[in-house]
């Protein structure tokens, strides 16, 4: 505490975002006043928000899952993910905080919690992960009815995109002042923003963090997320991390690139001492291979996700793993010996990148623990001719996986895969109420 009340008197801080991510990888909270929230030191929540859905609404299994008495859990502040607000117009403070429950241990439908179980499981090994996320988003005109398709924004030019713009400068030009803001609060913010791309949709841009801590790069791409969308709608548009926003555009992913350092020699385990890559590594990949699709509801975590697995523009269909092939789920970039890594590109933008980064390290972990082999790797296109999409499809094929994996319910916990399962099949049943446009247009007079 003595660190955080340095850091509210320094920048003269008069409010507190008190957050905590929820199952969506959404900010929950509360605002206190600077005052109270030093002499208060723990705030509490219902632990009930930890389980809603992205509809606001809760599952049928609400009373099995949580006390139906609706209890508190206690937060604690973590001082590492002290930042400013620069959004807000007075001056505020943001502050992510894990959740314990009344006997003092991590709350088990936290996904903070959960991704601190995955890291004290390789810490119990000697390893640390070590992970650099890169995260895609679009940029779109404002849209007040869902009923209409979004539209690319419109930049200086006066113009909107019409073409593909894949890593144009000119294109991420017609957008600088957005862009300018975006960069100066991330900057107030210390985020380790590296490198801005336009990428290949219309508006769609890519920001790339610098390695390191899982942790806490977890906690940077979740308040990156709320910095984009403050700063475009301080620019009257709108910023999506939606994994398919829009029908003819390619999708948004969140690309997980991850090695695993010995905590004691600081060495990279994939890495040979020749360079090469070694046996750690093939594990790895292994693990990655034989869990992935068991795994697949947390790096595709709403119903819209699964129209991003289509043989288009580098999306991932299948299990196949390559060496700097970006056709491929898996991809082992070229690298040096320190920087040996695996780029898992299954995760779409929308994503909770605290299950994202965890269920990733946890499918590695297990193939390390299983010492598990991964296929030949994939020379030229992965989209051939008799390629076919070897994932699930919908959100309810990939919980009925997950539902049958017991080596990652172990991991997780069981109570909160059986939480994760009852959120996302209400919001699967949800959406899948909802008669669609396409729905009346074929079949409404050809059935």
């Amino acid at each position: 505490m003595d660190t955080i009340e340095q850091f509210l008197q320094q920048h003269n801080i008069s409010e507190i975002e008190c957050l905590v991510p929820d199952m969506t990888g959404n900010a929950r909270g509360k605002f206190l006043p600077t005052r109270k929230f030093i002499a208060e030191q723990n705030a509490r929540l219902p632990e009930s928000i930890l389980i809603q859905t992205v509809t606001g609404d809760w599952s049928r299994e609400h009373d099995q899952l949580v006390d139906p008495a609706d209890r508190d859990m206690v937060l604690q502040p973590d001082p590492t993910t002290l930042r400013l607000a620069p959004w807000a117009k007075e001056p505020t403070a943001q502050l992510i905080h894990d959740c314990y429950d009344m006997q003092g241990a991590l709350h088990p439908l936290s996904t903070r919690s959960v991704l601190r179980r995955v890291l004290a499981l390789y810490e119990a090994e000697g390893l640390r992960p070590v992970v650099a996320p890169e995260v895609e988003f679009y940029l779109v005109q404002k849209n007040l009815d869902p009923d209409y398709e979004l539209k690319a924004p419109i930049g200086r030019s006066g113009r909107t995109e019409s073409a593909r713009q894949s890593y144009s400068i000119d294109a991420v030009n017609e957008f600088d002042p957005i862009i300018d803001t975006l960069y100066r609060y991330c900057e107030l913010q210390q985020l380790d923003v590296d490198t801005l791309i336009h990428e290949s949709g219309a508006g769609q841009m890519e920001i790339n963090f610098k390695h390191g801590d899982a942790l806490a790069l977890a906690d940077q791409v979740f308040t990156f997320k709320r910095t984009l969308r403050e700063t475009a709608l301080q620019h009257d548009i709108y910023a999506t991390f939606m994994a398919k926003p829009m029908e003819h555009e390619p999708g948004s992913a969140l690309h997980i690139h991850q090695s695993v350092q010995d905590i004691a020699s600081g060495q990279n385990i994939f890495a040979t001492p020749e360079g090469g890559l070694s046996e750690a590594l093939y594990h790895y990949l292994g693990g990655l291979q034989k869990y992935v699709p068991a795994a697949i509801s947390f790096f595709a975590p709403n119903v819209n996700s699964y129209r991003r697995f289509v043989p288009d523009i580098a999306a991932p269909i299948n299990l196949q793993w390559g060496l700097d092939n970006r056709t491929t789920g898996l991809r082992v970039p070229q690298s040096t010996p320190e920087s040996t890594r695996v780029e898992n590109r299954f995760a779409g933008a929308d994503a909770n990148p605290y299950l994202a980064i965890a269920l990733s390290l946890a499918c590695g972990y297990l193939g390390l623990k299983e010492q598990l082999q991964p296929s030949a790797p994939t020379q030229g296109s992965a989209y051939g001719a008799n390629s076919r999409v070897e994932i699930a499809r919908t959100l309810e094929e990939g919980l009925r996986l997950l539902s049958n994996c017991e080596p990652l319910q172990a991991i997780l916990g069981e109570r909160f895969v059986k939480a994760y399962v009852a959120v996302k099949l209400a919001e699967y049943e949800a959406f899948n109420k909802v008669i669609s446009s396409w729905e009346r247009e074929h079949l409404l007079l050809r059935v």
